[in-house]
């Protein structure tokens, strides 16, 4: 059962032919312009899930802060 649930992650041995390959593919030089491209493309990410989680979060705050909870008395003052 485990070997079935681990079978899709590399090793470290696939580690190193997949930089093998990649090394082959872009060349030396243009490894630090992908890593670069890679670096932004994952701030950039990290900056959008930041801002929507700072929307969700003032949007449940409003909520919270326009609609008082209700009490157990006014609850049944209500009925």
């Amino acid at each position: 059962m485990n070997t079935i649930i681990l079978f899709g992650i590399p090793g470290g041995m696939e580690w190193v032919i997949i930089l093998f390959v990649v090394l082959l593919l872009f060349g030396g030089k243009k490894i630090p312009e992908l890593m670069r491209g890679l670096g932004k493309g994952i701030r950039e990410f990290n900056s959008a899930k930041a801002t929507v989680e700072d929307e969700i979060k003032r949007g449940i705050k409003e909520a919270e802060d326009a609609e008082p909870l209700k009490t157990k008395e006014t609850i049944e003052k209500e009925a």
